[in-house]
């Protein structure tokens, strides 16, 4: 119970605003709070059987399947991975091109986004409608190769997982939406003041489009980090293996030991049940620990470029 204050024709009146809830409204709302508890936890269970029965034994797994609890622990994936130099590679390849990929991509859309908003662009309809059109169709596959591979000698280098992916047509057209939101005023009081175009686009566009940024950020983010099939197209060196392709080759590979050990043999038979989970729970720690610093940017640049187009 709280009392506020009101003005009344110049009068202040003291009134009473209630908050007490029915029964109904209460029962509810427990109803709500149970069901996303049990989403939640619905979502929660597959990452904790897969962080769990990355500790099980090869012995428990192949006996009992997946388990919450597993019957018997042992840290021989984890010991295994870390043997090997091939984790610590394909973390330093899947860094770079996540890094690099991002920090590109995220610039060169948002200045082409920029110039499809900017009503004075002469052309910029026709530079839209030839983006929509690259999204919808594609150059198809045979082409696509040659091109990385014969014309721009890209095979077995980490820019072929990087290049092809720098500029995505959706994402541009959500920070068009965003751009379009802007007053135009704020271009003109800019220009007046002697800035030009790209002083105006880096020290007034960008620090106030954070919120969508961020969000095309998180984005080229995920498909940097997760794509493996760029890899698997022009990445035949091991060494130069991200780690999505790596999980897939430990899934593929019998010969998961040849692989980890950078084709050394070991005497152990490998637990390889345990060690493509190992190898899950030790991929996606930066995409995890990414999320809560860009998520309240992440909800306002969803709903910016979900609203206005």
């Amino acid at each position: 119970m709280k009392n506020e204050d009101l003005v009344l024709r110049g009068k202040p009146v003291r009134t009473k605003i209630r908050n007490d809830r029915s029964w109904g409204e209460k029962a509810f709302l427990w109803l709500m709070y149970a069901c996303i508890a049990l989403f939640s936890l619905v979502c929660v269970v597959p990452f904790w059987i897969v962080l769990a029965d990355s500790f099980a034994s090869e012995a428990s797994y192949l006996k009992h399947g997946y388990q919450l609890i597993p019957s018997e622990w042992s840290l021989d994936a984890y010991t295994y991975l870390l043997q090997g130099d091939q984790l610590l590679n394909s973390y330093k390849n899947s860094l770079f091109v996540t890094i690099v990929g991002t920090v590109l991509a995220v610039i060169i859309t948002a200045m082409f986004a920029y110039v499809l908003a900017h009503p004075k662009v002469k052309y910029r309809n026709t530079l839209a409608f030839l983006t929509y059109l690259a999204m919808v169709l594609g150059g198809g596959l045979v082409g696509f190769y040659i091109m990385v591979s014969n014309w721009l000698h890209l095979k077995d280098s980490l820019w072929a997982l990087i290049l092809p992916y720098l500029l995505n047509p959706f994402y541009a057209f959500i920070l068009v939406a965003f751009y379009k939101s802007l007053p135009y005023e704020i271009n003109e009081a800019a220009t007046i003041d002697g800035a030009g175009d790209i002083r105006l686009f880096y020290k007034i566009i960008l620090p106030i489009s954070t919120p969508v940024i961020a969000t095309v950020s998180l984005f080229y983010a995920i498909q940097f980090w997760n794509d493996w099939y760029l890899s698997l197209l022009f990445i035949d060196d091991y060494k130069l293996h991200p780690l999505q392709l790596m999980i897939r080759q430990l899934i593929s590979n019998l010969n998961v030991s040849a692989y980890v050990g950078g084709g050394a043999s070991y005497q152990v038979s490998a637990p390889s049940s345990a060690i493509q989970l190992a190898t899950v729970c030790l991929t996606i720690g930066p995409i995890v620990f990414l999320y809560p610093f860009l998520q309240k940017y992440f909800v306002k640049g969803i709903t910016i470029g979900a609203v206005k187009g």
